[in-house]
């Protein structure tokens, strides 16, 4: 089985690794109740997706 004949530089590691951290979460807002949500899904609030009532809910 094959090994590493020198052990991997932190420069190298890290270098490689750096496409690996995580992203800030981007939030919109509902058009119909104000809501911060994110995109692309139905608002827990209202129930509203692309203007529409999708799920209906006890609050609204």
């Amino acid at each position: 089985m094959p090994v590493p004949k020198r052990r991997t530089g932190k420069t190298r590691k890290n270098t490689r690794r750096s496409h690996h951290a995580l992203s800030k979460r981007i939030f919109s807002d509902c058009p119909s109740c104000g809501e911060r949500i994110m995109p692309h899904r139905v608002c827990p609030k209202c129930g509203h997706y692309k203007d529409r009532l999708v799920v209906s809910t006890e609050g609204s």
